[in-house]
């Protein structure tokens, strides 16, 4: 039921709104100023929430996740309102150029090309794997056994790139590439998966493995292309900001706590901005 809802919700609308919650506490006082902000005493971020566990919409249309909650701890820890702005993740960038949002929140993959145009916090990592309808995926073992499927993965996005990096390799070998279908998110790739119109769908590993534990999919691959995940910033003094929040938090073993009760591994290195 879960599902049915979260894909019904997720499908509705490119942009659901801004859900907000109350100021925190009257005696706290910003650690970022007004003129640093796109709203007074508001920390705005930007979410595509269809990716469970990590950020969706559970059956009382309220926002959930292990990212949804990192964010409200660290506006709270920055005497800020969190306030979330729910947009599909191919606007996610353009949004933040514009000053629509302060924070891209929804586990936007690090690298090179992003950070010349962004302030990024990587912190925390993850892989891709491949999605199959139950019990169709017994004879993929490797990314070889891929060829020739038709596979859905959402559009824009460092799953798509590293997708179409596996499409060339495949027909670097002498195979049969990929079939790559794109969707605007991972709601409506999973729900062509559920209907037969694709073969697999590429997601991050943890989403891929929720999804199998539900019972949903079968993971047949994980762990393919690791890379960081990151926080995303328009504004140089926020950024800083929050770095510290996330150095405070790695300290105390906030951040260790929360990715425990997710099952993601806290990253050795230190918190920079790239």
């Amino acid at each position: 039921m879960l599902s049915r809802l979260f894909f019904a919700t997720a499908i509705c609308a490119a942009v659901l709104g801004v859900g907000t919650s109350p100021v925190f506490a009257a005696s706290c006082s910003p650690a970022v100023p007004d003129s640093d902000l796109v709203k007074p005493g508001t920390l705005i971020m930007s979410t595509n929430p269809t990716l469970p566990p990590l950020q969706f919409i559970d059956s009382n249309g309220d926002l959930k996740g292990m990212r949804v909650e990192l964010g409200k701890m660290i506006a709270k820890r920055l005497c800020l309102t969190p306030e979330y702005i729910r947009i599909e993740f191919s606007a996610m960038i353009p949004g933040l150029a514009g000053g629509r949002w302060d924070m891209i929140n929804t586990g936007i993959f690090y690298n090179e090309e992003r950070a010349k145009i962004m302030e990024m916090i990587p912190y925390e990592d993850q892989a891709i794997s491949i999605s199959m309808a139950p019990g169709t995926g017994k004879s993929v073992s490797k990314k070889e056994d891929l060829a020739g499927k038709v596979i859905g993965v959402e559009i824009g996005g460092f799953e798509e790139s590293k997708t179409r990096a596996m499409d060339a390799e495949l027909k670097a070998e002498g195979l049969k590439g990929l079939d790559i279908r794109t969707f605007d998110n991972f709601a409506l790739a999973y729900q062509a998966l559920r209907a037969g119109q694709v073969d697999g769908v590429v997601s991050i590993d943890a989403v891929a493995k929720e999804y199998d534990a539900r019972g949903d999919f079968d993971r047949v691959l994980s762990g393919l292309y690791p890379a960081p995940v990151a926080l995303a910033f328009k504004n140089r003094p926020l950024a800083e900001a929050v770095l510290k929040v996330m150095d405070d938090m790695k300290a105390d073993g906030t951040i260790a706590k929360l990715f425990g009760e997710y099952g993601i591994a806290v990253p050795k290195a230190k918190y920079e901005i790239k």
